[in-house]
């Protein structure tokens, strides 16, 4: 155990004496090496320091001595204010020579620029050396002998130096670029405004790259030229077949070319301002062109409106910062952009019918089914009470107002073209002369009905009561223009288009048209309004005198029978609407049956298996009892997955689908499809609030199915159940 303890006691002892004596080495070669290194350096030219880690000076040679004294404890009280910023420099570069053993880096002096270089030699030691260098002038001394103003600024903006004819200007010396001038962007060769000691002066600037990424700038002599557009605009300018414009950055015209001033019908433009030429882009005009001018912005292209030349012409204005004697100026190229507004303004408009257009389909549908529900159970109270009753009259208010708001959705979707049609080959004049008799009526004794026909004119393939209501709703606007009475005139005329016709952004095919024409000598409708009133609820009718929906239900279905509509009016003479129907020589061809018709047939209560599917529950509830209460057994499912589930029970007997079209999850089509691969001999009727276009392909396919439009009345539908099981 002693020995134990003596020989750890012994390693002990000589591990310290080791360390001891490697410690006593190192600092010997230390103190060697920097004896060598001080002598290296004793007699270089350049001042060198040797310091620690803290800056602290430990050594310093001969040429450092006599450049900087011997009182200076750190580096950085040695270099004072030689240069911006010493000490952060310094910190800089003793980081980058900690990490990487060496650094280097140029700065700007007084007297004009100096290399620090610093290497680490030991740990915690570092030899830093300096070398200065002098800008030399023509005499031979360094920048103050200039007799140009001159500076020295880093890239932040902030001076460096500034010589003695720069301070004589100035009245002294100031920290940053921004005391000096006003401009934020200086750029070399442009004239700018200087801040002097006796009030502000103009002079052109100059900056040539400094070393250690260092901007010099001189303030060269000018003299202001009164004739300055003369100047920057020579003959070639003048005579250039591109309009343009040279503005100043207040925004005043400069000079305008030839081709600027035939476009924009200018005199005169010099005393012009931007925003007296051009507006319409959603700020100032003179706002974008001062932050072209200043660079805060790059240059760029606009559609602005051509004052002068009224509201409906449009220039594309392209801006380009540009600089010539010394002083900046924006260069504006001007291209006619009139046609190209005018489509994205079509284009707009186009979209926005779409969008308004879906919309109303949309309404339409889920008004229907509401619809429906009120009616319906309507009728089952009404079914409870006769015509003596006190309840009887409100009841059938009821159902009166369910069938107007029911007309009302009709109209919506007249315009979103999503109404059920039924066209038929119609002669134009027989049509017209059947109606006549109601448009008399309906115009008044004020006013005066002509109708003119064109002999020999071709059929056309429409929806006849749909026709006869946009006839009337024409006449009845027509009528109404004319508080005093008028005349209104229907011509009809067959077209024959040898080529293509383009108008109101639509273009009519070649081919043979029955045109016809409703034309009045009433008030006539405003210019700015034509293009609007086909629009939904826009009316040019007094306050409560119309819904504005009219001619947009007699658009709808003028465009859903293929045809097109047109209007030309002049305020005060008249207006004229044109009706473009392509005429149809082809012979009617068997069309499967589509919608149910509401006959009259004998009930035989009891008598079938009706499976109704629908996910509204006020209307499955409805549809529900009335079916029961004519002797119907019914089954409900609330989705086609539960309809399918009950269809698996193999002893359940089923003689009638009734399904709504559109539902969540699998849509009525699609499950009777699946449905009848079992039971091929069941009977379907859809039932929808859309239109039966969108069914009419589908329902092709599926043989014994009739289509039954929502709103529909009791009636309605014991009768078309009806329908299907007598077939």
């Amino acid at each position: 155990m002693r020995l134990f303890a003596l020989v750890t006691g012994l390693t002990l002892g000589a591990v310290f004496v080791l360390r001891h004596f490697a410690r006593l080495f190192r600092n010997h070669r230390a103190r060697q090496a920097e004896g060598q290194l001080r002598a290296l350096v004793a007699h270089d030219a350049s001042p060198c320091f040797t310091t620690d880690s803290m800056g602290v000076v430990h050594h310093r040679n001969v040429a450092a001595e006599t450049r900087f004294g011997l009182t200076a404890e750190t580096l950085a009280a040695a270099m004072g204010d030689m240069f911006a910023s010493p000490r952060a420099v310094l910190y800089r570069l003793h980081l980058r020579a900690d990490t990487q053993g060496w650094a280097r880096e140029d700065v700007v002096t007084r007297r004009g620029h100096m290399r620090l270089s610093v290497h680490r030699v030991a740990e915690g030691r570092f030899l830093w050396r300096l070398e200065e260098f002098q800008d030399r002038g023509p005499s031979g001394r360094g920048a103050d002998s200039l007799t140009l103003p001159m500076l020295t600024a880093n890239r932040q903006g902030v001076i460096l130096f500034v010589n003695e004819a720069m301070r004589r200007l100035l009245g002294g010396r100031p920290r940053r670029l921004d005391a000096i001038f006003s401009a934020p962007n200086l750029r070399s060769g442009e004239m700018v405004q200087v801040a002097a000691a006796e009030g502000p002066i103009r002079a052109v600037l100059a900056e040539i790259e400094g070393i250690a990424d260092r901007r010099e700038i001189y303030l060269l002599p000018t003299t202001d030229t009164a004739t300055h557009g003369a100047v920057m605009m020579g003959t070639d300018y003048e005579t250039v077949p591109v309009p343009l414009l040279n503005f100043a950055p207040g925004g005043h015209v400069l000079q305008a070319n030839r081709a600027a001033r035939d476009m924009l019908e200018l005199a005169e433009p010099s005393g012009q301002m931007i925003w007296d030429l051009f507006e319409g882009l959603g700020r100032s005009v003179g706002d974008w062109l001062a932050d072209v001018a200043a660079e805060r912005t790059p240059g760029s292209a606009e559609v602005l409106n051509a004052r002068a030349l009224g509201p409906e012409v449009f220039m594309q204005v392209t801006l380009r910062r540009m600089s010539e004697g010394g002083r900046p100026s924006v260069l504006a190229v001007l291209q006619d952009a009139t046609t190209l507004k005018r489509l994205e303004a079509q284009l707009s408009q186009s979209q926005k019918m779409q969008a308004i257009g879906q919309l109303a389909g949309g309404v339409a549908h889920d008004f229907n089914n509401l619809l429906t529900a009120i009616s319906g159970h309507c009728d089952l109270l009404l079914m409870r009470h006769d015509s003596m009753d006190g309840d009887f009259a409100d009841l059938d208010q009821i159902r009166q107002n369910a069938n107007r708001a029911a007309a009302l959705v009709g109209q919506l979707l007249a315009f979103s073209r999503k109404q059920t049609l039924k066209p038929e080959r119609l002669d134009v004049q027989e049509l017209l002369a059947d109606l006549a008799h109601l448009l008399n009526r309906l115009v008044g004794e004020k006013v005066k009905l002509r109708l003119a026909h064109a002999p020999e004119l071709g059929p056309i393939r429409a929806d006849r009561r749909k026709l006869e209501q946009v006839v009337m709703n024409l006449v009845v606007n027509a009528r109404d223009a004319m508080a005093e009475g008028g005349t209104i005139r229907i011509d009809t005329e067959e077209v024959v288009l040898r080529d293509p016709m383009s108008r109101d952004r639509v273009t009519v095919p070649a081919g043979e048209y029955a045109v016809i024409r409703v034309s009045d000598t009433g008030c006539g409708i405003p210019a700015d309004r034509l293009e609007k009133i086909f629009e939904p609820f826009f009316t040019t009718k007094k306050l409560g005198e119309g819904t504005g929906l009219g001619l947009a239900m007699a658009y709808g279905i003028v465009k859903q029978s293929g045809g097109y509509i047109f209007v030309d009016s002049v305020e005060g003479e008249g207006t004229v609407f044109h009706l473009w129907f392509p005429v149809n020589d082809a012979q009617e061809q068997a069309t499967p049956p589509t919608r149910a018709k509401a006959t009259e047939v004998v009930l035989k209560p009891g008598e079938g298996v009706v499976l109704l599917v629908e996910d509204e529950a006020p209307v499955r509830a409805y549809a529900s009892r009335a079916l029961r209460m004519r002797g119907y057994t019914v089954i409900e499912a609330q989705n086609a997955e539960e309809a399918l589930t009950c269809l698996q029970d193999p002893n359940l007997s089923v003689d009638v689908f009734v399904t709504d079209v559109v539902m969540p999850g699998m849509d009525g089509p699609s499950w009777v499809r699946l449905a009848l691969e079992e039971r091929p001999d069941t009977r379907v009727i859809f039932v929808s609030g859309y239109a039966e276009d969108a069914l009419t392909e589908v329902q092709a396919r599926i043989p014994n199915s009739v289509f039954l439009p929502k709103p529909f009345s009791l009636s309605e539908l014991a009768a078309t159940v009806q329908g299907q099981l007598v077939h």
